[in-house]
């Protein structure tokens, strides 16, 4: 058995939610908080079977689109904040972060 973490961002968590309930796959979603663009995300908890990962994954992949997004950049610590002009920076966002871990036991009560 494995545990898939899935780190999302919050404009794909209804489309994936929606995704692993067609596929019967529970999952457990918790609220997180990214620490570059300090924007929402949420975390998918799902436990599933060895041989359902890849299928799992190819969900995840499938409806956790990476996209472009403007931001302005955090002014310089120590610096003078007056002289300091923030221009919009684009990087790239969304996509998943996934990690799959072994499960040694799993109750459910």
């Amino acid at each position: 058995m494995k545990l898939i973490v899935a780190v999302v961002q919050d404009k794909d968590s209804n489309r994936l939610s929606d995704a692993l309930v067609d596929h019967n796959y529970q999952a457990t979603k918790l609220a997180s908080t990214g620490g570059f663009l300090k924007a929402g995300n949420t975390t998918f908890m799902i436990g599933t079977e060895d041989e359902n990962v890849d299928d799992v994954l190819t969900i995840i992949k499938d409806n956790c689109k990476s996209r472009e997004q403007l931001v302005a950049p955090i002014s310089p610590m120590g610096g003078n904040a007056d002289s300091y002009v923030p221009y919009p920076v684009e990087v790239q966002v969304g996509g998943a972060t996934v990690f799959v871990l072994p499960v040694d036991q799993f109750e459910k009560f």
